[in-house]
């Protein structure tokens, strides 16, 4: 009974653990994700913005 008991906790811990890794991860792709396409928005941005002042003059 004590080793079914002990094999359960570590199991438990070790689904805990593991959901805390995939947690961290996402959250680590999201904020890169998040920079990335507001870097990529600002740069199309800014080339619309020369292409209208191009077409301007």
């Amino acid at each position: 009974m004590g080793f079914t008991r002990k094999a359960g906790d570590w199991a438990f811990k070790a689904f805990t653990a593991g959901l805390g890794v995939a947690t961290v991860y996402l959250a680590a792709t999201f904020s890169v994700n998040v920079y990335r396409g507001l870097s990529w928005h600002n740069a199309q941005s800014k080339m619309e913005k020369q292409d209208s002042n191009d077409h301007a003059t």
